[in-house]
């Protein structure tokens, strides 16, 4: 075992796990036993994968995994810190390509997930409709107030975001009213709480928090397609990693996922 990887099994069993945008904090609900699976997965799919998780725990009789959410950059960083996960879900396909290029993934794991859709959200009671086509005004439909989005460097989502706005000519115009979070799930509680009048999210993300509704939904050609793919980490070694990947491809695990709006793809990547 690597220097590095005692160090990350000494900060669970101590009771830390990294969590977020390079943030660590303790006693999260997270962490785990060396013997634990840990999956990795993007904030976006938590709805979907904490009942998609049950499931199989119903179905198999195994013990819960643990599951760490956050944005995808940031957990892609932690694998490639020597992070003991077993699974990572990534929101796009750059973060896995990032630690596959690293040989840090099982590639004959790898999956194409799901695929979700990237919409405008803002507090439900707000009486507003934005047409998301060339030439929108949407600092006009700001008022003054801030555009909630996920990092747009780097989070899946503000990636996803930006490019939208930028094939729809309106970037320039909002690009000093964003506020930026360090995931998706941050950024819809900003229009959650009324702190942000309007906000980028995924679909699934909208579905979950009955306090905001979906007041646009973006071109699917205004941005790269939204797909989530899976795959068991190199350095793992849980066998309940490969089982639990295998459950979240199959027929039982689909409704968890298409209740929340996401798409259900499950197509391997070249090599497995």
């Amino acid at each position: 075992m690597s220097a590095t990887r005692r160090f990350w099994l000494s900060l669970m069993g101590a009771g830390w796990l990294a969590f977020g945008a390079g943030s660590i904090l303790p006693n999260s609900p997270a962490l785990a036993q060396s013997q634990d699976l840990v999956v990795f997965a993007a904030a976006s799919l938590k709805n979907a994968l904490d009942d998609a998780a049950a499931g199989y725990v119903r179905e198999s009789g195994k013990p819960a995994p643990k599951i760490s959410y956050a944005g995808s950059n940031a957990l892609a960083k932690q694998i490639e810190a020597g992070a003991p996960a077993g699974v990572f879900l990534s929101a796009d396909l750059d973060w896995m390509d990032y630690i596959a290029q690293k040989n840090l993934i099982r590639p004959e794991t790898r999956v194409n997930l799901l695929a979700n859709r990237l919409v405008l959200v803002a507090p439900k009671d707000a009486s507003l409709a934005v047409n998301l086509t060339p030439g929108l005004d949407l600092a006009g439909a700001l008022k003054g107030g801030k555009l909630a989005m996920a990092n747009v460097d780097a989070v899946p989502a503000g990636k996803y975001g930006k490019t939208a706005l930028e094939k729809l000519g309106a970037w320039d115009a909002v690009k000093g009213s964003v506020a930026q979070a360090d995931n998706v799930r941050a950024a819809l509680l900003l229009v959650s709480r009324g702190e942000a009048p309007l906000g980028i999210v995924y679909q699934t993300d909208a579905a979950s928090d009955p306090s905001v509704s979906i007041v646009g939904t973006f071109p699917e050609d205004s941005h790269p397609p939204i797909v989530y793919p899976a795959a068991v980490l190199k350095e793992n070694s849980n066998p309940e990693a490969a089982a639990f990947l295998n459950y979240l491809r199959s027929p039982a695990a689909r409704p968890a996922f298409e209740k929340q709006g996401f798409t259900v793809l499950n197509r391997p990547v070249s090599g497995s």
